[in-house]
């Protein structure tokens, strides 16, 4: 029987240009906890996918001199599908807003709110940022007093000079929301988190919502009004619901009823039109709001959000090619508070590699199956006689660590905290480093009288190791099925198979498990930082 939903989804992001390291933060996070999530035994799905309707792709598309959906295609075909595969991506779904399933649920929908009196059309002037695709209010803006657009209003997140648009559109009666969207955070503190993104959600809303354009006549590229063809439907109208088209909405409901409600990762500039504008559509058409919406912050690069239009992206395939995709996992998760802005450097990852991945964790397994290899004849040793009365402090010491890192690590992937998961994680590989420095097997192995007791620190070495595969399986796959291997532990099954939940549970590894020679799990690198122009 799978145990409880978990349907978590990414952003979709815009195929106007290629994904950068940004991207990649979001969809690594979102991998991570499925997988954890799977291997726990609960009923996951992930989804993720690309937004491929409004103006900025249509244009993209005419700068490039192609058509919208062929751009779209190329992007998706040779950018945003095979960045999955680069950075090891286990998705259960990938939606385009393209996507006839799409388009056709996204019809019943509108109909729905229009049928139900929550559509009307009305005038609409104001200023719009091409770039976000959003209306936006005066104090989203600035005036740059100098530079290319000195004396204009320009938009505080991408730099550039919005257009005064005048339409007569569709509107969404948002202002309805005000108070429910009050209810609704107050009464589910962790709808929106973390708790910076909640507290600017409710004060945005405090100030009173107006009604939502969500229709445009001056261009075409965009799924059509339904009732008015002479309209497309507000780009973020359309995509926001992907999460539940995707999903079944309007022509699976068992698939449907299964999945939703789900949790939610943006990146915290896009939270108000996922902690706002969404739940309020879902509440429109009678539909449960999503569990959570968690707004993780920002990538720096030199002090500035990681930016396309700016040339601070960074090509996730820059970064995996010198050091992998493992290496590439691990950093992003184990070096940012998952939730708050972090800063990438070409330094701190390169030392990173080397301390906690190669000299760490890598070494650490190199040599237990060395010395396994060495004194047992590749054979894992049972502990010594009489166990477990042979075990001795500092052997129950590293029981109780891989036990409360196994339950603290649980703990805070509940709560989406994947950096403290790893933290959480690296006690075992700092404590077994130095537990095998301080119980010296090479000295053990020299004497008859004490070769009980290297039974014992070797197969608590090696069981440590099995216990760090299963807990960095999500995170590490493919470093941690190489150390499965070589620890002979495919006795028990696959390592993605292996329920974190028992992870910290002492004495899984079968005494007399074949070890095999491992090849460094992180390799030492040479190399030099790209230029991230």
């Amino acid at each position: 029987m799978p145990g409880e939903s978990f349907y978590l989804t990414t952003p979709i992001f815009y195929v106007n240009d290629v994904p950068h390291i940004g991207h990649a933060y979001t969809e690594v996070a979102a991998d991570i906890l499925t997988r954890w999530h799977r291997q726990s035994g609960d009923d996951t799905w992930l989804l993720t996918g690309t937004d491929e309707h409004g103006q900025k792709i249509l244009r993209t598309a005419v700068a490039n001199d192609t058509t919208p959906k062929e751009w779209a295609d190329k992007l998706v075909n040779e950018a945003w599908q095979p960045l999955l595969e680069t950075l090891n991506i286990a998705n259960d779904d990938f939606i385009r807003t393209t996507d006839e399933r799409h388009e056709k649920a996204v019809l019943i929908f509108l109909q729905k709110l229009y049928d139900d009196g929550f559509i009307y059309s009305g005038d609409y002037e104001g200023y719009y940022c091409v770039g976000c695709e959003e209306y936006k209010q005066l104090d989203d803006l600035m005036e740059t007093p100098d530079g290319d657009y000195a004396g204009q209003l320009v938009c505080k997140i991408h730099g550039r000079p919005v257009e005064v648009l005048k339409e007569t559109n569709y509107f969404f009666r948002m202002s309805d929301f005000t108070q429910p969207l009050l209810d609704l955070y107050e009464s589910q503190p962790d709808f929106v988190q973390p708790a910076s993104v909640r507290n600017e959600i409710i004060s945005f809303v405090k100030q009173g919502l107006n009604d939502l354009s969500i229709s445009r006549s001056s261009f075409d590229w965009g799924i059509k009004i339904p009732w008015d063809h002479s309209h497309v439907l507000y780009v973020w109208f359309d995509a926001l619901l992907n999460y539940i088209t995707a999903i079944g909405y309007g022509t699976d409901d068992v698939e449907f009823n299964r999945r939703w409600p789900g949790t939610q990762l943006v990146g915290k500039d896009i939270a108000r039109f996922h902690a706002v504008i969404w739940p309020a559509m879902l509440m429109a058409a009678g539909l449960e709001v999503p569990k959570q919406v968690f707004g993780h912050g920002w990538l720096l690069v030199g002090g500035e959000k990681m930016s396309k239009s700016k040339l601070t992206g960074i090509a996730p395939n820059e970064i995996t090619d010198a050091f992998g995709a493992d290496a590439f996992r691990y950093y992003f998760m184990r070096a940012i508070s998952f939730g708050q802005d972090g800063s990438f450097s070409w330094e701190d990852l390169s030392a990173r590699y080397q301390s906690e991945l190669a000299n760490g964790f890598g070494n650490l397994a190199s040599r237990v199956v060395a010395m396994i290899t060495r004194y047992y004849d590749g054979l894992v040793p049972a502990p010594g006689k009489a166990a477990p009365a042979a075990y001795m402090e500092a052997d129950l010491g590293i029981q109780k660590t891989v036990a409360d890192a196994a339950a603290a690590a649980d703990a805070a992937i509940q709560r989406l905290a994947i950096h403290d998961a790893l933290a959480a994680i690296w006690t075992i590989v700092e404590e077994l480093n130095g537990y095998i420095t301080i119980q010296e097997p090479w000295v053990l192995a020299k004497s008859d009288e004490t070769r009980a007791r290297l039974d014992t620190v070797l197969y608590t070495a090696a069981e440590g190791l099995r216990a760090l595969a299963v807990l960095l399986s999500p995170v590490i796959p493919d470093a941690t099925e190489k150390l499965w291997d070589a620890l002979g532990a495919d006795s028990l099954g696959p390592v993605w198979e292996q329920p974190l939940t028992d992870a910290g549970r002492w004495g899984q590894l079968p005494a007399g498990s074949r070890v095999t020679p491992i090849e460094a799990l992180f390799p030492r690198i040479e190399a030099e930082a790209p230029s991230v122009a």
